[in-house]
């Protein structure tokens, strides 16, 4: 193995055990707590799947449009980079699934925030498990720094789910 994939691996494995902890302490009842993590998530099925559905938007090398952080004349961001110099990890996990499953407005929205997100929804073209593939693939490029700063902001979500 490869200092990166035992990095990845123990990143992965933390977050599963604290993701379990939380979730049969708020009584497992949580869908979205459970699934955070998806232990069966297939890093090479994602890195095809991101090819299919994202690559278009945010690069082929997960490098996101020009000027991503320039709003366009309608309001909306060009899409935004999923490597490192972006902020996809910026996000706990719930928060990425629900943006690719539902899309940015319906998110958004749900937060009582109005913004023309360009980001649509890939509910009804993917399973879960693919959205689920495809966030293990993303994660996967980066750097031990952002994978565990990510990995402990979804910690942190997923503690406050438990809370209320």
């Amino acid at each position: 193995m490869t200092p990166r994939s035992v990095y990845l691996a123990l990143g992965v494995v933390t977050v599963a055990v604290a993701t379990i902890f939380l979730w049969t302490r708020s009584g497992g009842t949580d869908v979205a707590a459970e699934n955070l993590i998806n232990s069966s998530a297939d890093v090479a099925a994602g890195e095809v799947l991101y090819a299919e559905n994202c690559a278009a938007c945010h690069g082929a090398n997960l490098e996101g449009e020009e000027n991503w952080r320039s709003p366009r004349d309608d309001g909306s961001l060009p899409a935004p980079p999923h490597d490192a110099s972006g902020h996809t990890w910026h996000h706990a996990d719930s928060m990425l699934f629900a943006y690719t499953k539902l899309g940015g407005a319906e998110v958004l929205a749900a937060q009582g925030v109005d913004f023309n997100s360009g980001m649509p929804g890939f509910g009804d073209q993917m399973s879960d498990g693919e959205i689920w593939d495809i966030l293990a693939y993303i994660k996967s490029t980066w750097p031990e720094r952002e994978r565990a700063t990510q990995a402990e902001r979804t910690a942190q979500d997923i503690a406050s789910q438990g809370d209320g």
